[in-house]
C-alpha cells in the first residue's frame, strides 16, 4: 500500500468535524438566547466581513499544518503587505492598481523566502517563521517609519466594504477560495502527497513525492494570502499601518487546530478549518454583545481550544486502539 493511500483522511476527523458542528448550532443558539442582537442577518454578514482576513490565511495554514509544519510569520507579512501597498502608492507614485498587485507579490515573496530556508536551512518550520515573524515586522515598521498612509480613492473600497448582492464582497472572495482549497486537498493527488508528508515525511520522499517543492509551494501560497488579506483589511479600515495583522497568526492556528487539524501532521481538512474560525468569531461577536468583557472572551475560546483539542486526541487514541 502506497504512503499517499495510507495517508487517506483517518474517519476520525469527520467524527472530529460533526461534534464541531453541534458545538457551533449549540454556541449560537445560547448566544441568540443571551442577545438579540445577534442572530441577525446584518450581523451574521458583518462578522463574516470581520472573519474573511483570519479564515484566508487560515486556509493555507491547513495545508501546512497537515504536513506537519507552521507558519508564525502570516500576522508580520499582511503588515509588511499593506505597508508596501500604501508606500507604492504614495511615496513612489506608482498607479494604484500596480500597488496592490506589488503587495501580494510582496506576500509571496515573503512566504517563498520562508520555505526555501525552511527546505535548504532544514530548520524546523517553528524556528524558522518565528525569525522571519521579526523580520518581516521590523521591515514593515522600517519602511512605513511609523506613518500611516489614507486618502485612498472611492474604488479601492469596494472589496472591504462593498457588497454584492447584499453580501459582503470579500465574502465572495473567500467562498471562491474555500471551494478551491477544499478542491485541491480533498480531490487531487498535491492533497493526497500533503497527507503523506505529514503521515511520514521519509517515506513520502521515498515513494516520489517531491517534498521539498511542495513545501515551498504551501508556504509561497500562505504568503499570497497574508498578501491578499492585507489588502482586504486595508480596504476596510481604510488606512495603512505597520502594526497591522499582529497577532492574525494565532486567531488562523487556533481556528485550523480546533477545526481538527493534528498539529503533529497527517490529519485535517478545509471543511473543518471553516467551522473553526466560524465558531471563534461567532464566540468573540456573541460573548460581546453579552456584555462579555474582552479578557474573558479569550478565556472562553482558550478553553473552547483546549477541550477541542482533548476531544481530538481521545478519538485519535480510539481509532488506535479499534485499528
Amino acid at each position: 500500500m502506497s504512503v499517499e493511500a495510507r495517508a487517506e483522511r483517518p474517519p476520525f476527523t469527520l467524527h472530529h468535524e460533526m461534534l464541531l458542528l453541534v458545538v457551533l448550532i449549540l454556541v449560537v443558539g445560547v448566544l441568540a438566547v443571551g442577545t438579540d442582537k445577534f442572530l441577525t442577518v446584518d450581523n451574521m454578514l458583518n462578522q463574516g466581513r470581520l472573519m474573511t482576513e483570519v479564515a484566508l490565511v487560515a486556509l493555507p495554514m491547513t495545508y501546512i499544518i497537515i504536513t506537519g509544519g507552521i507558519d508564525l510569520s502570516v500576522g508580520s507579512i499582511m503588515g509588511l503587505a499593506a505597508i508596501m501597498l500604501g508606500v507604492a502608492w504614495k511615496n513612489l507614485g506608482l498607479p494604484l492598481e500596480l500597488a496592490i498587485v506589488i503587495s501580494v507579490l510582496v506576500g509571496m515573496v515573503a512566504g517563498f523566502f520562508n520555505g526555501l530556508l525552511i527546505i535548504r536551512v532544514r530548520v524546523p518550520p517553528l524556528i524558522m517563521t518565528l525569525a522571519t515573524l521579526a523580520l518581516y515586522r521590523g521591515l514593515a515598521e522600517g519602511i512605513s517609519q511609523a506613518r500611516s498612509v489614507r486618502g485612498y480613492p472611492e474604488w479601492f473600497f469596494v472589496l472591504g466594504q462593498g457588497e454584492v448582492f447584499g453580501v459582503p464582497t470579500q465574502l465572495w472572495i473567500l467562498l471562491v477560495a474555500i471551494i478551491i482549497f477544499w478542491i485541491v486537498l480533498a480531490k487531487t493527488t498535491f492533497g493526497r502527497s500533503l497527507y503523506a508528508i505529514g503521515f511520514n515525511e521519509e517515506a513520502a520522499r521515498f515513494s516520489g513525492i517531491p517534498v521539498d517543492r511542495i513545501k515551498l509551494i504551501i508556504y509561497s501560497l500562505s504568503g499570497t494570502m497574508a498578501g491578499l488579506a492585507g489588502y482586504i483589511f486595508v480596504s476596510r479600515v481604510s488606512t495603512t499601518r505597520s502594526d497591522m495583522g499582529t497577532g492574525l497568526e494565532l486567531d488562523a492556528i487556533a481556528a485550523v487546530v480546533l477545526g481538527g487539524t493534528s498539529i503533529f501532521g497527517g490529519v485535517g481538512t478545509i471543511a473543518g478549518t471553516v467551522i473553526g474560525f466560524t465558531l471563534i468569531q461567532l464566540l468573540k461577536n456573541g460573548l460581546a454583545l453579552s456584555g462579555v468583557k474582552g479578557d474573558a472572551t479569550i478565556v472562553v475560546i482558550g478553553v473552547v481550544l483546549i477541550l477541542s483539542i482533548l476531544v481530538s486526541n481521545f478519538l485519535q487514541r480510539r481509532r488506535g486502539a479499534g485499528g
